[in-house]
């Protein structure tokens, strides 16, 4: 039998006092995201849910399936020093999985802001990000077939992997700039030059 969503209270019984705690909280900070940055809460010890490099979201090895509930957990994500992600309300922080990244950036425009390109990105839990001096790019190269990977800072230290089709109009918009003396193909957003990698590397990975 295929694996079914979490749909239901009676599914996610065994979230539901963190997400209680979470919605209180969220519902006092309506104008804005709640403030994970400056809570302390002890630790609780993880949970068994992952977000999947696909951006999807599991609990107990099920899909969680209400976007609502999945963008009301987003909103209480933290990474610490420690370089794990948590859960974190007032009262308490939960450990998770993170695969790769705990955000996904689906959609990207470019505009013009008084003479600089602007690139905007949406995740797929409704954050719209502007990439630039607060919220760099980064790009990686990964695993045995030389993958491009793209990552935006969204919050704190969390990221957004660049899904694919955003990836190539991304790349489509990467110029060679010269970068301490290194021909670097690089794109540009909000003023800010954000190297990908050396001009000579370029063909390469193309093939």
């Amino acid at each position: 039998m295929a694996a079914q969503t979490i749909n239901s209270a009676s599914d996610a019984a065994g979230l539901a006092a963190l997400i209680s705690r979470a919605s209180e909280q969220a519902g006092a900070e309506k104008r804005g995201l709640p403030p994970v940055e400056k809570w302390n809460p002890p630790f609780c010890g993880d949970i068994d849910m992952e977000i999947r490099a696909d951006g999807t979201w599991f609990y107990m090895g099920t899909p969680i399936g209400r976007a609502p509930l999945v963008r009301l957990f987003s909103t209480v994500l933290r990474k610490d020093e420690d370089g794990k992600t948590y859960l974190v309300t007032p009262v308490e922080k939960v450990g998770i999985e993170v695969v790769d990244a705990p955000f996904l950036a689906v959609e990207m425009q470019a505009t013009q802001r008084e003479g600089d390109r602007i690139l905007t990105f949406r995740t797929n839990v409704g954050d719209v990000v502007e990439a630039g001096a607060e919220h760099p790019l980064r790009f990686a190269i990964a695993g045995e077939n030389r993958e491009l990977k793209p990552y935006l800072l969204v919050r704190g230290r969390l990221e957004a992997l660049v899904s694919r089709p955003v990836m190539y109009d991304l790349v489509e918009l990467g110029e060679t700039i010269v970068v301490d003396g290194v021909p670097m193909f690089s794109v540009r957003s909000g003023g800010k030059v954000f190297p990908v990698m050396p001009e000579s590397e370029l063909d390469a990975l193309s093939r």
